[in-house]
């Protein structure tokens, strides 16, 4: 067995240990596939600048956007695991791996002054609750530069960030491409902000939107729905 094929089994191996221990936090049984690797990085390039990858596991991703030009000191690596980060930092020992909950990007601050150029995301957003997709994603707009994107693979059949979340944060999502040749077979979405026509009695404009504040809205809202229907099953049972 040659050391490629060595590492592919290694990283099945974790990969498979990973998803027993916590289905939920891990939401496949083997880690990305090269193709599905190849469609997430193929619209970034070393012009992007700085990039920042959530979920990285053992690092498919990672290698692809290396292979795309992306400087390894480019990189900034957000992995929950602590297995899984050990390996990051062993293989890409340039790069800066952080260890720490993804949904909390835009409070650590620690990237208020170092804009991304791209977001790169092997979160498995499906199964998560609506509050913690709305701290990731709206987190990670927080500290992406104007015009760049956030790249999310999914295996379901639309985007796994819900409709009203993306509304909320003035955001589209567009499908850029699929595989059949991963396990499971995976589409990837392009997710990128809107820019909202404001119309005042001089002129048409375009306006910004302040992402933190919406995020500090949409979190609220939900919360209050949370405890609401945590009220109401409370009531139903006695």
């Amino acid at each position: 067995m040659n050391a490629v094929s060595a590492t592919a089994c290694s990283d099945f191996v974790q990969f498979f240990r990973s998803w027993i221990t916590n289905p939920r936090q891990v939401s496949a049984i083997a880690p990305s596939g090269e193709t599905l690797a190849r469609i997430m990085t193929r619209e970034i390039a070393m012009e992007n600048g700085r990039v920042l990858e959530l979920g990285p596991g053992t690092g498919v991703f990672t290698r692809a956007l290396l292979s795309r030009g992306i400087d390894e000191a480019d990189l900034t690596l957000i992995e929950f695991g602590s297995k899984f980060a050990d390996v990051l930092k062993e293989r890409f020992p340039h790069a800066r791996v952080l260890q720490m909950d993804a949904s909390r990007i835009a409070q650590c601050g620690l990237f208020e002054n170092s804009p991304f150029g791209a977001v790169v995301s092997g979160l498995p957003l499906l199964s998560m609750p609506p509050l913690m997709i709305t701290g990731i994603v709206g987190g990670a707009f927080s500290v992406l530069k104007s015009g760049g994107a956030f790249y999310q693979f999914t295996y379901g059949p639309r985007c796994p960030v819900p409709r009203y979340i993306l509304d909320r944060l003035g955001l589209d999502a567009v499908c850029v491409g699929g595989t059949v040749r991963n396990l499971p077979p995976a589409s990837v979405y392009r997710i990128s902000r809107r820019k909202p026509l404001e119309v005042s009695p001089r002129k048409h404009r375009y306006r910004s939107r302040d992402v933190n504040a919406d995020i500090a809205t949409l979190a609220a809202e939900l919360a209050a729905r949370s405890n609401a229907m945590e009220a109401a099953g409370t009531e139903s049972r006695l």
